[in-house]
């Protein structure tokens, strides 16, 4: 089982500092959210290839039950950044927040 992933190690961190850099915490806090789910993810691989190779045990279907969890979460969030990104019209391509944008932050502060 592997997670499908739709922003890059790379792209999450760009993301965070263009948020950080205009102050806009919405898109650092899914993106964090998304790093963590990853760790959960890998966390839950290495201990069910730690185990047994019987996928019967109780150890075995409790990992497998939290990584499918998280892999499900980790959809979801990666989707929410998605659509967040689209609302706020950032430039995909370059991961930018858009100047009407940096403005509105910057000002309201």
């Amino acid at each position: 089982m592997n997670l499908d992933n739709k922003f890059t190690a790379l792209q999450l961190a760009i993301i965070n500092d263009q948020a950080a850099l205009y102050t806009c915490a919405c898109p650092v806090h899914i993106s964090l959210q998304i790093t963590n789910l990853r760790k959960l993810f890998d966390y839950q691989k290495m201990c069910m290839a730690m185990e047994d190779s019987s996928e019967n045990t109780l150890e075995h279907q409790v990992h497998q039950r939290i990584a499918e969890v998280t892999k499900q979460a980790h959809q979801l969030m990666e989707q929410c950044l998605d659509e967040i990104l689209e609302l706020e019209g950032w430039d995909k391509t370059k991961l930018e927040m858009p100047t009407t944008t940096r403005r509105k932050r910057i000002t309201t502060q």
